[in-house]
């Protein structure tokens, strides 16, 4: 007989799973975060040595390069996820909720679109790396560890632009069922429709 598990089993291996989909999504605030460090570091550190120093990094150039591909790449995934980009709703906000909402579905399949380009582009350009074998000029770092942000970074803004989507709707389905429920609440039904109770 197969083993089944009860309920608070089956619940117990249902958080589990949903924090470690919590911190695989979190990766993108943890990369953006260490390449911003970085990036600041080393142009920090470019900046003492070539002014007050008098020599140069040499390779500083190629570093900053990678960290503000990664930092730029997977910083967008962390603040999709957050509601973070800059919308310009001004004239939006002039038309009724349910237009509105219209638009918010346009604009995320709109969206969605332009990342899975940027994504299928960016993993070809990885792939020509990759058969190429291109590195950079002094570090010798094959070009797609610096580039292979870019499809890893999209396919992360897919997945944090549609868990705040469906957030969003679920959020307005939501609050139109509390607001019938509490319309509901303050009517009774009769044999010639709602008649209003006080």
């Amino acid at each position: 007989m197969a083993f089944v598990p009860d309920h608070s089993e089956r619940q117990v291996v249902r958080m589990k799973m949903k924090k470690m989909f919590i911190r695989l999504l979190d990766l993108d605030y943890l990369i953006a975060g260490l390449s911003l460090v970085i990036l600041v570091l080393v142009t920090f550190a470019g900046v003492i040595f070539r002014y007050f120093l008098n020599n140069p990094i040499i390779w500083e150039e190629e570093i900053q390069l990678m960290m503000i591909t990664w930092t730029i790449y997977f910083g967008a995934s962390a603040a999709f996820r957050s509601g973070g980009h800059i919308a310009i709703d001004m004239i939006v906000d002039l038309f009724p909720e349910k237009v509105q909402k219209i638009f918010d579905i346009l604009i995320f399949a709109v969206t969605t679109g332009v990342i899975v380009f940027l994504m299928l582009n960016g993993a070809a350009l990885v792939n020509q790396f990759i058969r190429t074998n291109r590195v950079t000029n002094i570090l010798h770092i094959p070009s797609q560890y610096v580039y292979i942000a870019i499809p890893a970074g999209c396919a992360l803004m897919i997945v944090s632009n549609t868990m705040y989507f469906v957030m969003k709707m679920c959020a307005t389905i939501l609050q139109a069922s509390l607001y019938l429920s509490k319309f509901c609440s303050h009517h009774k039904e009769t044999e010639n429709g709602f008649v209003w109770t006080s």
